[in-house]
């Protein structure tokens, strides 16, 4: 390819925009200049419209090299002394992005990035077909003007200007891919059209290139000057050899011939014709891909007198071929075979198996605690990561196991031979305990565990689709069994998925229907045992299920993200019903990470108080730590965002789950509520969870938290959780669970009594 012409083509473009660009910088630049006309100095200003004439000057004059009459090439140096002065008018442009904006405020900044906003579009409009010049021109001026923004506090239109950028640079990657798409295009068009008449015209003088021709005796009669290249030879050393010994190398001696140079040697033995016959042939140490294409020659009596043919070298089209069936069916990242040869095997392990009366399987592997490796860390490490498992689990693999990557996270083994009942076992406990063993990446520490599901072929199913899907079936049942497991598939999984698609199904409506509705809890203090708030609890009573378990529906409603338009309505729902009580009692709702980590969060938050009319300060948000396993940032600034409005936020489930003192450090919680499985050890006198109790209710003290200790059923755990320092409590011995009219009821009742004793 002739890159100096596909240059000239791209650069056409510069010269036919140059009067153009030439007016909108003037314009663009007067502009500016009034904007901060009795702003700035006037020194500074005039110093800007020198520097940038002189600029533009030094680039109208580098747009002329390009249409020199005659030029039809573009070197790189004319490129990069394009690039040159296109930085330089750049430069020019940042005297006003970070020299002016010290003497301006935030709307001259503002117009004047603006401004520059429109130079780097239209740069992008004008100049799409030559890249170079649109990178450097945005480049250099959007740093600027990011680096300003940032400066002077402006956050939004610093990452306005990153938005920009980001565009800028995906749009002229398509303008520029287009171009030079088309260029290419009309440049193959020349380039043929000049192979084509070379060709022509050597085939007139009978030695065009790649016509080769053999005698009676196999030997090279009539090379031509290409046809000697290409075999690595002058024509004088070429002329009169055998064909054979020329193209087989090292072959020629030991007589270790690759397959197609026998049938190339089969076919001109027996004189017959042949097309486009691909060989493999050795041109001095190198290995090369000829296609040949061959005809019989007749003398003038009729009489065999050789094979005359065309051939071409196709190496760099066989190579991409195989690189292109490579990759249909390897992962790129672990160089482990990918979804498409994982099915290819099993497919052929069922029908071995039925063939051979024997048994296959298919094992499913999924990376547990990977998620919150790859967003603490970041994809890279999550990579590496990945690369360390994909390699222990091809140190694991016997004769008949084949490992592969699904995607992802997830992992398979095809078993071929899965007869002995005992081997499935054995693989699927050896890949969890080698992939839960430490790994060292980047200088971290990484522990995660894997779950395995299994089906095997042909018992449970007859089909590779079949099998993929009892296993993941089973895998699932793995995951829900709190992982680090391996599951067999049983038949009643299929009625567990059903159960779950047909909730799935009805949960999508059940807000329309009013299916889902709200009970209350009473959160007492445990010294007064008064009603000091309520924790809200979702309920879904479902018309053709039934009252449905909030632990069986709730995970379905994450992982299908409907916790969000839930969770909104809960905290709506709540927050009006709270009004109704008196103005000391709070109310407690439950966020879900999905709620937490949707953008608009706050708002939601904002709305239900808005709504209602209530005081931020009488609704209570509660979490639990899973939420900083995902993004510990994010998760950070959305709760200070509603700490801010005056909301407080519990620590829910504290001691269960990945425990750092370190989320308590760093947000200001309000309650850390003990959970339920410590209460219960206490009651049964288990030091360990007594020991936990203490130790929350002294760390919450001297942070000055509440504790609420929940799931206390007795007046024997209500005394003892009061002796042990805990402020709230929360079960069914002070209350159940119980309609809003029945929440407002026991104020009502309290109220009744206290008049009552007031009056005797």
């Amino acid at each position: 390819m002739d890159w100096g012409r596909l240059r000239a083509l791209q650069y056409a473009q510069i010269v036919a925009t140059s009067r153009v660009r030439m007016v909108v910088h003037a314009a663009c630049a007067l502009l500016v200049m009034w904007l901060y006309a009795g702003v700035a100095p006037a020194w500074i200003i005039g110093l800007f419209a020198a520097v940038l004439m002189g600029t533009l000057v030094l680039a109208l004059r580098s747009d002329k090299e390009f249409s020199t009459d005659g030029q039809i090439r573009v070197g790189r140096e004319q490129v990069l002394r394009r690039a040159r002065t296109t930085g330089a008018v750049a430069l020019a442009w940042c005297v006003p992005v970070a020299g002016f904006a010290v003497f301006g405020g935030d709307a001259e900044r503002a117009s004047t990035g603006l401004v520059l906003a429109v130079l780097i579009l239209g740069s992008t409009l004008a100049l799409g077909a030559a890249p170079m010049a649109t990178a450097v021109f945005g480049g250099i001026t959007g740093l600027a003007a990011i680096a300003t923004f940032a400066w002077f506090g402006q956050f939004g239109a610093a990452m306005s200007m990153v938005v920009l950028l980001v565009a800028v640079a995906y749009g002229v990657t398509s303008v520029a891919h287009i171009h030079i798409t088309a260029s290419l295009a009309q440049a193959g068009v020349a380039e043929q059209s000049e192979v084509v008449s070379l060709l022509l015209r050597e085939f007139e003088e009978n030695e065009a290139d790649w016509l080769w021709q053999i005698d009676l005796n196999r030997r090279i009669r009539g090379a031509s000057p290409r046809f000697a290249f290409a075999l690595g030879k002058p024509i004088e050393e070429v002329e009169g050899m055998p064909f054979l010994e020329l193209i087989s190398g090292e072959a020629w001696e030991t007589g270790q011939f690759p397959p197609s140079l026998h049938d190339l040697a089969d076919r001109l033995k027996r004189r017959e014709s042949f097309s486009n016959l691909l060989v493999k042939v050795s041109i001095g140490r190198e290995h090369r891909w000829w296609e040949l294409s061959g005809t019989p020659i007749l003398d003038n009596s009729g009489a065999y007198a050789g094979i005359r043919g065309v051939g071409s070298d196709v190496t760099e089209q066989r190579e991409s071929s195989e690189k292109i069936a490579y990759l249909a069916r390897y992962d790129t990242l672990t160089a482990l075979p990918n979804r498409l040869m994982l099915t290819e095997a099993l497919g052929d392990a069922l029908r071995y198996a039925e063939q051979w009366r024997t048994r296959c399987a298919f094992l499913m592997i999924d990376l547990d605690r990977f998620k919150s490796v790859n967003d603490s860390l970041g994809h890279l490490v999550g990579d590496k990561l990945l690369a360390q498992v994909s390699a222990r689990l091809k140190a694991l693999m016997g004769e008949s196991e084949l490992c592969g990557r699904l995607g992802g996270d997830e992992f398979a083994i095809v078993i071929r031979d899965a007869s002995d009942r005992g081997s499935l076992e054995r693989v699927a406990r050896s890949v969890i305990a080698r992939l839960s063993q430490p790994y060292e990446v980047d200088h971290h520490t990484l522990y995660v565990g894997a779950s395995v599901g299994s089906a095997i072929g042909p018992r449970d199913g007859n089909t590779v689709e079949e099998l993929m899907r009892n296993a993941d079936l089973a895998l699932y049942r793995a995951k829900d069994d709190g992982g680090n497991e391996h599951r067999s598939y049983e038949p009643s999984l299929h009625a567990n998925a059903e159960e779950r698609r047909q909730l799935e199904f009805a949960l999508r409506q059940a807000l329309e229907k009013s299916e889902i509705e709200l009970v209350y809890q009473p959160v007492v203090d445990s010294r007064t045992e008064a009603v000091v708030s309520f924790e809200a609890l979702v309920r879904w009573n479902s018309a053709h299920h039934g009252p449905v378990s909030p632990g069986k529906f709730v995970p379905i409603a994450e992982d299908t993200r409907l916790i969000v338009p839930i969770g909104t309505w809960v905290l709506e729902q709540a927050c009006r019903e709270a009004t109704r009580w008196p103005e000391h009692v709070r109310v407690a709702v439950n966020v879900s990470p999905e709620q937490l980590f949707e953008p608009d969060f706050a708002s939601a938050v904002v709305r239900a108080l808005t709504a209602s009319g209530l005081d931020a300060r009488r609704l209570e948000l509660e979490v639990t730590e899973s939420i900083f396993l995902r993004d510990p940032s994010v998760a950070r600034a959305s709760l200070e965002q509603v700490m801010a409005l005056g909301c407080t936020v519990a620590l829910d489930d504290f001691g269960i789950g990945y425990s750092s003192l370190g989320y308590l450090r760093k947000i200001s919680f309000s309650t850390i509520k003990v959970d339920r499985s410590f209460v219960q050890g206490a009651a049964q006198n288990s030091a360990e969870s007594l020991a936990i109790i203490r130790a929350v209710v002294a760390m919450a003290d001297s942070l000055e938290m509440t504790t609420t200790a929940e799931g206390v059923e007795s007046a024997e755990e209500a005394e003892l959780i009061r002796k042990l320092g805990c402020t709230k409590i929360q079960g069914y011995y002070f209350g159940r669970p119980m309609q809003a009219d029945d929440a407002l009821k026991l104020f009502r009742r309290r109220r009744a009594d206290v008049e009552e004793r007031l009056r005797a």
